[in-house]
């Protein structure tokens, strides 16, 4: 198995605490950002549908009764007197003057009275799940309509005052303007309290979500580099504080090991530096000097006695290896020799 160094294994370490923070709050911080955009479009949506039945409402109650004589005489079908042409009307108008061209609004029916109301196969969905009882009060949702993506508020629109019947229960009563405008197919055969439309709101949302991601995007990148930085200045200060200092008492343990000269190591700044540390690491260098320097010592006295052993030693082989020759028995025949030669000499002299 490779060694991985301490500032790698911190690293990594490090690196998978935050891959695992990053997903976990990534994930939570995009869903909090998404439903902060859905809330800000269905804010827009709930806004220009309640301005829309503002609209009607005026219509209603001030502009249809203010022209009521004139359509009953007029040859041509006076549309102000609708709402629902009043509301289409000012959305247009509030379409073309600020932009919003992509913002739709509809009051989408079966069977309407113009043509330009007409449901497609979604609204009609909506219609049949607002008129059945499945879905009360308003539904919100997102769809995709000429390959862009909506947000839409839909509402029911349902017959609550016997003024609307004037137009729409049968073509007979219906003011023979309207007949010859639009027709006697479409528009007729509703009822008081009937679910005959459904008013939808389309804000767009790719532009809120656009933003959004750009939002985030723009958060988790500086937490990225605010991460990298932390990891890099994390690994500057572990190698100057920590591992440098432990390779220096390493070595310096190495030296001992080896049983080599490291008196110079004991004296030198780093390890002074070391041990000039408040911090646990400092202590430690204290700690080991002082045991260093003990073995230094105690090294060097043993030493001297080994080499004062030494030379006993050899003083007392010598010694020994003479007393081998001096007892040998070659020894004491040669000493007795030694000793007739010089009686011979002796006696020889002494008859000269």
């Amino acid at each position: 198995m490779s060694r991985i160094s301490l500032s790698t294994r911190f690293t990594l370490i490090l690196s998978g605490v935050f891959l695992v923070g990053i997903a976990l709050g990534g994930a939570v911080y995009w869903r909090g950002i998404q439903n902060r955009a859905q809330e800000q479009i269905a804010a827009q949506g709930l806004l220009l549908i309640e301005t829309m039945n503002a609209v009607r409402g005026y219509t209603t109650q001030n502009v249809r009764p203010l022209l009521a004589d004139q359509l009953t005489a007029s040859p041509e079908f006076i549309s102000e007197t609708v709402p629902a042409y009043s509301a289409r009307t000012v959305f247009q108008n509030f379409r073309d003057q600020l932009d919003f061209s992509t913002y739709l609004y509809k009051e989408a029916a079966l069977s309407p009275t113009n043509p330009l109301d007409a449901a497609d196969e979604f609204e009609a969905d909506l219609l049949a799940q607002l008129s059945s009882g499945e879905t009360s009060g308003q539904i919100s949702g997102f769809r995709e309509l000429n390959g862009e993506r909506l947000f839409y508020i839909a509402r029911p629109l349902t017959i609550g005052s016997e003024s609307c019947l004037e137009c729409h229960s049968t073509p007979e009563q219906a003011p023979a303007s309207l007949i010859a405008t639009y027709g006697d197919k479409g528009g007729f055969g509703w009822e008081l309290g009937q679910v005959i439309a459904v008013q939808v709101i389309y804000v767009p949302a790719d532009e809120v979500f656009n933003a959004a991601l750009r939002n985030f995007s723009l958060v988790m990148g500086v937490f990225v580099v605010t991460f990298a930085l932390v990891i890099l200045l994390s690994n500057f200060l572990l190698k100057r504080y920590v591992i440098q200092p432990v390779y220096v008492l390493s070595g310096l343990a190495d030296k001992i090991s080896a049983d080599e000269n490291y008196s110079n190591e004991l004296e030198s700044k780093a390890l002074q530096s070391i041990t000039t540390r408040p911090d646990e690491l400092g202590s430690l260098a204290q700690v080991f000097k002082k045991m260093a320097t003990d073995v230094y010592e105690r090294t060097g006295m043993l030493k001297s006695q080994v080499n004062q052993l030494i030379i006993k030693i050899d003083e007392m082989r010598r010694k020994q290896q003479v007393s081998e020759v001096v007892e040998s028995e070659f020894f004491t025949d040669l000493q007795k020799r030694a000793r007739e030669l010089r009686e011979k000499d002796k006696g020889e002299a002494a008859t000269d």
